[in-house]
Protein backbone atom coordinates (compact mmCIF):
# COMPACT_ATOMS: atom_id res chain seq x y z
CA UNK A 1 0.00 0.00 0.00
CA UNK A 2 0.89 3.55 -1.13
CA UNK A 3 0.12 6.54 0.10
CA UNK A 4 -1.78 7.40 -2.85
CA UNK A 5 -4.05 3.79 -2.16
CA UNK A 6 -4.12 4.79 1.59
CA UNK A 7 -6.00 7.94 0.79
CA UNK A 8 -8.07 6.25 -1.97
CA UNK A 9 -9.17 4.08 1.55
CA UNK A 10 -10.00 7.04 3.23
CA UNK A 11 -12.12 8.48 0.17
CA UNK A 12 -14.37 5.47 -0.25
CA UNK A 13 -14.87 5.38 3.78
CA UNK A 14 -16.35 8.90 3.35
CA UNK A 15 -19.92 9.56 2.79
CA UNK A 16 -19.68 11.09 -0.94
CA UNK A 17 -20.05 14.63 -1.73
CA UNK A 18 -20.06 15.73 2.28
CA UNK A 19 -18.21 17.06 4.96
CA UNK A 20 -17.24 14.99 7.85
CA UNK A 21 -18.75 16.48 10.77
CA UNK A 22 -17.15 15.51 14.53
CA UNK A 23 -19.88 12.99 15.21
CA UNK A 24 -19.26 11.13 11.46
CA UNK A 25 -15.87 10.73 11.82
CA UNK A 26 -16.06 7.77 14.17
CA UNK A 27 -18.14 6.21 11.49
CA UNK A 28 -16.03 7.20 8.87
CA UNK A 29 -12.61 5.51 10.32
CA UNK A 30 -15.08 2.45 11.11
CA UNK A 31 -15.38 1.69 7.36
CA UNK A 32 -11.78 2.73 6.58
CA UNK A 33 -11.18 -0.41 9.15
CA UNK A 34 -13.86 -2.59 7.63
CA UNK A 35 -12.18 -1.70 3.95
CA UNK A 36 -8.48 -2.33 5.07
CA UNK A 37 -9.24 -5.01 6.59
CA UNK A 38 -9.88 -6.56 3.41
CA UNK A 39 -6.87 -6.15 1.90
CA UNK A 40 -3.41 -7.93 2.53
CA UNK A 41 -2.14 -8.52 6.23
CA UNK A 42 1.28 -6.45 4.55
CA UNK A 43 -1.18 -3.82 3.46
CA UNK A 44 -2.85 -3.63 6.25
CA UNK A 45 0.69 -3.42 8.50
CA UNK A 46 1.79 -0.87 5.72
CA UNK A 47 -1.13 1.30 5.91
CA UNK A 48 -0.52 1.62 9.85
CA UNK A 49 3.02 3.07 9.40
CA UNK A 50 1.52 5.64 6.22
CA UNK A 51 -0.96 6.68 9.25
CA UNK A 52 1.94 7.16 11.63
CA UNK A 53 3.71 9.33 9.09
CA UNK A 54 0.79 11.50 8.81
CA UNK A 55 0.14 11.70 12.04
CA UNK A 56 4.07 13.31 12.17
CA UNK A 57 3.54 15.36 9.44
CA UNK A 58 1.12 17.07 10.87
CA UNK A 59 2.68 17.28 14.26
CA UNK A 60 2.93 21.21 13.69
CA UNK A 61 2.78 23.79 16.20
CA UNK A 62 0.22 26.20 13.91
CA UNK A 63 -1.88 23.45 13.67
CA UNK A 64 -2.01 23.19 17.36
CA UNK A 65 -2.92 26.64 17.64
CA UNK A 66 -5.38 26.33 15.37
CA UNK A 67 -7.03 22.82 17.18
CA UNK A 68 -6.55 25.28 20.86
CA UNK A 69 -8.79 27.86 19.41
CA UNK A 70 -11.06 26.24 17.61
CA UNK A 71 -11.41 23.49 20.79
CA UNK A 72 -11.09 26.08 23.39
CA UNK A 73 -7.67 24.24 24.33
CA UNK A 74 -5.89 21.38 23.23
CA UNK A 75 -3.97 18.44 25.03
CA UNK A 76 -1.35 16.29 23.85
CA UNK A 77 -4.07 13.54 23.28
CA UNK A 78 -6.70 16.41 22.57
CA UNK A 79 -3.99 16.89 19.20
CA UNK A 80 -4.15 13.69 18.15
CA UNK A 81 -7.46 13.35 17.99
CA UNK A 82 -7.86 16.78 16.51
CA UNK A 83 -5.40 15.39 13.68
CA UNK A 84 -7.62 12.27 13.32
CA UNK A 85 -10.32 14.54 12.58
CA UNK A 86 -8.80 16.00 9.67
CA UNK A 87 -7.62 13.10 8.50
CA UNK A 88 -10.66 11.66 8.04
CA UNK A 89 -11.65 15.00 6.56
CA UNK A 90 -9.54 13.44 2.98
CA UNK A 91 -6.61 14.28 1.46
CA UNK A 92 -6.92 17.59 0.22
CA UNK A 93 -8.56 19.26 3.20
CA UNK A 94 -5.97 17.55 5.25
CA UNK A 95 -2.93 18.70 2.77
CA UNK A 96 -4.03 22.15 2.90
CA UNK A 97 -5.05 22.65 5.74
CA UNK A 98 -1.49 21.34 7.50
CA UNK A 99 0.19 23.70 4.93
CA UNK A 100 -2.21 26.40 6.41
CA UNK A 101 -4.31 25.91 9.47
CA UNK A 102 -6.03 29.28 9.20
CA UNK A 103 -7.90 27.46 5.71
CA UNK A 104 -9.89 25.68 8.63
CA UNK A 105 -12.10 29.12 9.27
CA UNK A 106 -13.66 28.66 5.74
CA UNK A 107 -14.57 25.22 5.89
CA UNK A 108 -18.47 25.23 6.17
CA UNK A 109 -17.63 21.93 8.65
CA UNK A 110 -15.46 24.09 10.78
CA UNK A 111 -17.95 26.91 10.74
CA UNK A 112 -21.02 24.23 11.96
CA UNK A 113 -19.05 23.00 15.05
CA UNK A 114 -17.40 26.31 16.36
CA UNK A 115 -21.41 27.76 15.72
CA UNK A 116 -22.95 24.31 17.48
CA UNK A 117 -20.09 24.83 20.72
CA UNK A 118 -18.42 21.03 18.93
CA UNK A 119 -15.11 19.92 19.40
CA UNK A 120 -13.54 18.69 16.18
CA UNK A 121 -12.05 15.55 17.05
CA UNK A 122 -11.92 11.46 15.96
CA UNK A 123 -9.71 9.51 18.14
CA UNK A 124 -11.22 6.22 16.41
CA UNK A 125 -9.47 7.45 13.07
CA UNK A 126 -5.90 6.75 15.34
CA UNK A 127 -6.67 3.05 15.21
CA UNK A 128 -7.61 2.55 11.46
CA UNK A 129 -4.76 0.34 11.10
CA UNK A 130 -5.08 -1.26 14.42
CA UNK A 131 -8.69 -2.22 13.90
CA UNK A 132 -8.52 -3.93 10.47
CA UNK A 133 -5.60 -5.62 11.70
CA UNK A 134 -7.34 -7.61 14.48
CA UNK A 135 -10.54 -8.11 12.35
CA UNK A 136 -8.07 -9.15 9.65
CA UNK A 137 -6.22 -11.54 12.44
CA UNK A 138 -7.40 -11.45 15.64
CA UNK A 139 -4.40 -10.50 16.79
CA UNK A 140 -2.71 -6.72 17.44
CA UNK A 141 -0.79 -4.86 15.19
CA UNK A 142 2.43 -5.32 15.86
CA UNK A 143 4.53 -2.87 16.87
CA UNK A 144 6.75 -1.27 13.49
CA UNK A 145 10.41 -1.95 14.18
CA UNK A 146 11.39 1.47 14.36
CA UNK A 147 8.73 3.23 14.90
CA UNK A 148 7.92 7.00 13.61
CA UNK A 149 9.67 10.23 15.45
CA UNK A 150 7.19 12.72 15.77
CA UNK A 151 9.59 16.53 14.69
CA UNK A 152 10.12 18.94 17.35
CA UNK A 153 7.59 21.78 17.03
CA UNK A 154 8.41 25.42 15.36
CA UNK A 155 10.68 27.68 17.60
CA UNK A 156 9.09 30.32 16.44
CA UNK A 157 5.99 28.93 17.64
CA UNK A 158 7.33 28.78 21.40
CA UNK A 159 4.34 30.84 23.15
CA UNK A 160 1.34 29.52 25.27
CA UNK A 161 -1.43 29.44 23.18
CA UNK A 162 -3.50 30.69 25.25
CA UNK A 163 -2.27 34.30 24.44
CA UNK A 164 -4.91 35.29 22.38
CA UNK A 165 -3.79 38.32 20.95
CA UNK A 166 -1.02 36.16 19.71
CA UNK A 167 -2.64 33.26 18.06
CA UNK A 168 -5.10 35.95 16.80
CA UNK A 169 -2.08 37.28 15.16
CA UNK A 170 -1.19 34.15 13.67
CA UNK A 171 -4.29 32.30 12.75
CA UNK A 172 -6.59 35.70 12.13
CA UNK A 173 -9.58 34.11 10.35
CA UNK A 174 -9.74 31.22 12.97
CA UNK A 175 -9.82 33.90 16.14
CA UNK A 176 -12.67 35.86 13.98
CA UNK A 177 -14.21 32.89 13.44
CA UNK A 178 -14.02 31.79 17.04
CA UNK A 179 -14.43 35.18 18.67
CA UNK A 180 -17.80 35.25 16.50
CA UNK A 181 -19.29 32.31 17.57
CA UNK A 182 -18.43 33.87 21.79
CA UNK A 183 -21.25 34.69 23.43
Amino acid sequence: MDIDEFWALIERARVPGADTGPDEGAAVAGRAAALLARRPVAEIRAAGLLLDGLLADSYRAPLWGAAYLLNGGCSDDGFDYFRGWLLVQGREVFERVVAGPDLLAGLPVVRAAVAAGVDLECEEALGIAWHAHRAATGADLPLPGSPVRLPDLDPGWDFGFDDHDELSRRLPGLARLCSEETP
